[in-house]
């Protein structure tokens, strides 16, 4: 078996979908399939910042992105310890202009999935920003970042298959239909290994302005498919259906 850590882009919900009967559980299961990480580059949706910024490489508190919740998920602590040399290794790929942001902690769209994968915590973590929604250009910054994967680097892009905020439903079972239509066109898209398409989301989906009236939380799939682009044949899918109406598809590739 080959050492080089697959890719994954996955949907990671606000902190109530770790509330979710099967979420928890699929992402565990996930994880226990994958080969053990020796540390986790993320890039979550909920971090823009320009040029490339990577966050804190010692454990420093979370960043709590959220309002309106229960006080509960703002008592999650999840203290995964930093990763300074994944982040000279970044830095080294990269080249150029990176910053640093030495306190800022994961994000919800970082702890809350690795919560479920990996509780123990103790799998060193180093957040990346995303520095453009452009899908040409994040598939680039992966395809320089996948040499990391051979020293078992898991590249995990976190952001939602579809997300529109203003579209919830009241249940897992209701599902508008450009909500249905968009992810079908991306199973099938990501089924064929057809990047043009994919890369051209906003001209090629059905109702793509639906589907994401801003295109952040589509935007880590491209920094996750630059990354895998050499293991487009082997692609899974751990973890799809619905939630509030939001498609949960999440991938691996490798």
């Amino acid at each position: 078996m080959s050492d080089r850590a697959p890719v994954l882009y996955l949907s990671h919900g606000a902190p109530p979908l770790a509330d979710h009967p099967h979420w928890p559980a699929e992402l565990a299961a996930w994880a226990g399939e994958l080969p053990h990480p020796t540390a986790i580059l993320m890039i979550s949706a909920h971090w823009e910042a320009a040029p490339i910024t990577l966050g804190a490489t010692t454990t420093v508190p979370l960043v709590y992105d959220f309002s309106g919740f229960p006080r509960h998920y703002y008592e999650v602590v999840y203290p995964a310890p930093g990763a300074p040399d994944l982040a000279s290794k970044v830095r080294a790929l990269l080249g150029g202009q990176v910053h640093d942001a030495p306190g800022r902690g994961l994000d919800h769209g970082a702890y809350v999935p690795l919560k479920e994968m990996y509780p123990a915590a103790d799998v060193p973590v180093l957040q990346m920003s995303l520095p453009t929604l452009d899908p040409t250009e994040l598939f680039a910054i992966g395809r320089t970042l996948a040499p990391l994967r051979d020293e078992g680097v898991l590249i995990v892009g976190s952001g939602f298959f579809t997300h529109n905020l203003r579209a919830l439903t009241p249940d897992d079972e209701h599902v508008h239909a450009f909500t249905a239509e968009f992810d079908d066109w991306g199973a099938r898209a990501l089924a064929e290994g057809d990047l043009d398409s994919l890369l051209d989301f906003r001209h090629r989906a059905p109702a793509p302005h639906l589907a994401h009236p801003r295109t952040e939380h589509f935007a880590p799939l491209f920094v996750s498919l630059g990354a895998g682009a050499d293991d487009l044949a082997t692609l899974r899918t751990p973890v799809d259906g619905y939630w509030l109406g939001m498609a949960r598809r999440s991938i691996q590739l490798g």
